[in-house]
């Protein structure tokens, strides 16, 4: 049935799902790239050799061009069209000429298979007013249209406004998600945002809209066409994107790679080996009277590549550590990465207990205690409950991995390891307690995070004696163990 989606891989709160459409199904997180058919730097045959058989069209410059046949037939493609209602063109001139019934109808006769009914974006407004005005109006729309967009084959989306106004963006989210309607959402205007590389607020409001919905509908971000984006914006739980950024970037004379955004002019080397990089010096590209097109073409590969290895780390279960490698490609990403963190116990909630086949994890510093993992290990060791108030306490690094083998007639002994802290022996070949790589030179701030779990397991249990293994082990000597009060050490 139209609109069904069916998840089939989770990692954090992303997924890999199937979206029904009237065209096949898509596979998400998806990436619609932007067609202008009235604008020839790609043809929509060329951006489907790049592997995307989902696009996206703006329907108020079709209408407004007179366009009446079936939009597959026009634009001669049979995969999946989404079109949009002229909101983004709101943004950027204050208004058009068309009203929301007009639009929508317009969608329906055209037969699109994913439709957004116009909606008043907030932008980048500092106004609290104006910000609740375009939620309003957004909430309105879509109300007034439902009796319209009911049994039609199109998949309707519902926008989500507010802006950077938290609270405006989870009242819009919770009702455009109780309208059954709507089989996708979309969180709008974070377009200003990402010019500004206001990476942090986009992650505040795309947690702001997704911690306020339920799990049954795909969601989209309008505008995240920035590959280094798209893996945390995943990891929150963002299925599909939209962007004309690959075009948009290449008419500025501006290169995309998986990390960041270059100028083509100040480039000795392509470092990429796609069909227009492998074929072209970066003077040639430069020089080139197809630059535009050519960049474009680049452009869209290294989204494609994002996409590709997003969704693998999914399967592979290592989605979190992929966005920390991400984040260090720009300060402003760090940033966001530092606000991610704080999402912790939400990105634990959805994050799968079992995986396929578990592979071991990487630890890095103390980003990595931020890992479901560990959160999930450290809640059940609070509720632990010790046989007695005696431990064996030993040091990880002297013991051969996995623990268990030394586990035999040891009841009360714990296997002190960083990140995970405090971990029983006869439970230590759960995964990923002994399934890991860390870089053993540990940082401050995992340091201290393993000398407070220690003390808060010792005092939660009453532990007044520990048998002390730790001889010859770096933790000894770092965490102090020695100067722990109240404890007689042997």
């Amino acid at each position: 049935m139209i609109g069904d989606f069916e998840v089939t891989d989770e990692d954090l709160a992303g997924r890999i799902g199937k979206l029904e459409t009237a065209h096949g199904k898509l596979m998400t997180p998806a990436f619609f790239p932007v067609v202008n058919p009235f604008k020839k730097e790609l043809t929509v045959e060329e951006v489907q050799r790049v592997g995307f058989n989902n696009i996206i069209t703006n329907s108020y410059f079709l209408m407004k061009r007179g366009v009446k046949r079936p939009i597959h037939e026009f634009l001669n493609f049979n995969g999946v069209i989404m079109t949009d209602s002229g909101a983004y063109q709101i943004l950027q001139y204050g208004d058009i000429d068309a009203e929301n019934e007009q639009v929508v109808k317009y969608e329906l006769e055209v037969s699109t298979d994913i439709g957004v009914f116009l909606d008043l974006p907030t932008g980048d407004s500092h106004d609290r007013e104006n910000a609740l005005r375009s939620v309003e109006e957004t909430l309105r729309r879509g109300q007034a249209i439902t009796e319209t967009i009911r049994d039609s084959r199109t998949l309707w989306v519902h926008p989500i406004q507010g802006g950077t106004f938290l609270d405006l963006v989870s009242k819009s989210a919770a009702v455009a998600d109780s309208r059954e309607e709507f089989k996708m959402l979309a969180l709008g205007s974070p377009t200003p945002l990402m010019e500004g590389y206001q990476y942090r607020e986009l992650v505040r409001m795309i947690f702001a809209a997704k911690s306020s919905v339920g799990r049954g509908k795909p969601f989209h971000l309008f505008g995240g066409g920035i590959p280094h984006l798209i893996p945390i914006a995943v990891a929150l739980g963002v299925d599909s994107f939209d962007s004309a950024s690959y075009v948009l970037y290449a008419r500025e004379g501006r290169y995309m790679t998986r990390e960041r955004v270059l100028r083509i002019e100040q480039m000795r080397e392509l470092p990429c080996s796609c069909p227009v990089c492998s074929t072209h010096t970066s003077k040639e590209l430069l020089e080139s009277e197809e630059r535009s097109r050519l960049l474009a073409l680049h452009n869209l590969h290294k989204i494609k590549e994002e996409l590709v290895d997003t969704r693998n780390a999914i399967v592979e279960g290592r989605l979190f550590e992929y966005v920390q490698q991400k984040a260090m490609s720009h300060p402003s990403l760090y940033g966001a990465f530092r606000e991610f963190r704080k999402f912790s116990e939400y990105l634990e909630k959805y994050d799968p207990r079992t995986k396929g086949e578990p592979r071991g994890i990487f630890l890095f510093n103390e980003d990595s205690l931020h890992r479901p993992e560990i959160l999930r290990h450290k809640r059940k060791m609070m509720e632990w409950k010790s046989i007695n108030n005696e431990m064996e306490l030993i040091c990880y690094d002297l013991l051969p991995k996995p623990y268990l083998r030394e586990a035999k007639g040891r009841e009360n002994s714990f296997v002190l390891a960083p990140y995970f802290g405090v971990v029983p022996i006869n439970v230590s070949e759960v995964y990923p307690l002994s399934q890991f790589e860390d870089p053993k030179d540990l940082d401050v701030g995992v340091i201290e995070d393993l000398r407070k779990s220690l003390l808060q397991f010792i005092e939660k249990n009453k532990v007044s004696r520990i048998r002390l293994k730790c001889q010859g082990s770096m933790l000894k000597e770092l965490l102090h163990i020695d100067s722990i009060p109240a404890l007689e050490l042997s």
